[in-house]
């Protein structure tokens, strides 16, 4: 019988990674099956089936009626958010630590489980890693390790132990900083900020300004294209002409 939106959950990774292994390679699909077979206990008691038709290529997982709504609670609370962090996660335990972290995330640290606890949380059978080197140099320190790298919490452990033996473990979680985005609706051609520009480089381009015709709007009267140059090296130390003029000066060759 399933008790609790984690049971279903491992579960439906089961399942899912069932269905992948058909359509990868004949040693994952036996893989896969041995895996199913060992743990056909934990899903055979009305909760669903798989169901492969060879001619077809095709693959049903069935859920029964009473699993349903606790699938129903599991897309509820596993959020599009966290798919994302978890997008990148290539191990199956580094998943599931994940989501058993997260829901600490407001506390910022899950107190002690026990190791037995803890295993069966990651879908860890009796016989798999029951040295605790092995569980640690396999299981736990890689999916910390991804955790860290890949997702948006960073999590450290404590071991805690009960005489020589260790008897569970904690997690402390800290939440990354997350860059902001600026939205911008410039124009990309226009200078972000105004750029201060030497007063040789006014003059210099103020000349190469006046010769264009779409400066003609700015001169006045019958100034002379000198005066007209000087005027436009004036108007540049105005940021806002700046940012006008900018564009036609990158079309003379400016590139502050």
């Amino acid at each position: 019988m399933v008790n609790s939106v984690y049971e279903i959950q491992d579960q439906k990774q089961l399942w899912i990674r069932f269905a992948q292994g058909f359509f990868k390679s004949k040693s994952a699909q036996k893989q896969v099956l041995s895996r199913c077979k060992r743990q056909k206990s934990s899903f055979s008691e009305g909760q669903g089936r798989i169901f492969y038709v060879d001619d077809l290529a095709l693959l049903e997982i069935t859920f029964a009626p009473d699993v349903v709504p606790l699938v129903t609670r599991l897309e509820e609370h596993f959020t599009s958010y966290q798919a994302k962090q978890v997008a990148h996660l290539t191990s199956k335990y580094a998943t599931r630590l994940y989501e058993l972290l997260i829901a600490w995330r407001e506390v910022g640290k899950v107190p002690q489980i026990e190791i037995s606890e803890f295993r069966n949380r990651l879908g860890l059978l009796d016989d798999e890693y029951t040295a605790m080197h092995n569980f640690k140099k396999r299981v736990l320190e890689p999916s910390i390790q991804q955790i860290n790298e890949h997702t948006d919490i960073t999590v450290t452990y404590e071991q805690h132990k009960k005489g020589r033996l260790i008897s569970g473990f904690s997690f402390k979680i800290k939440q990354k900083q997350q860059a902001k985005k600026v939205e911008s609706n410039r124009d990309p051609n226009t200078a972000d900020l105004f750029t201060k520009m030497t007063d040789s480089q006014r003059y210099l381009f103020g000349h190469k300004l006046s010769t264009l015709q779409e400066m003609s709007e700015y001169s006045q009267g019958t100034e002379s294209f000198e005066d007209f140059a000087k005027r436009i090296a004036d108007m540049l130390l105005d940021p806002d002409k700046f940012r006008t003029f900018y564009p036609l000066l990158v079309q003379v060759g400016f590139r502050g």
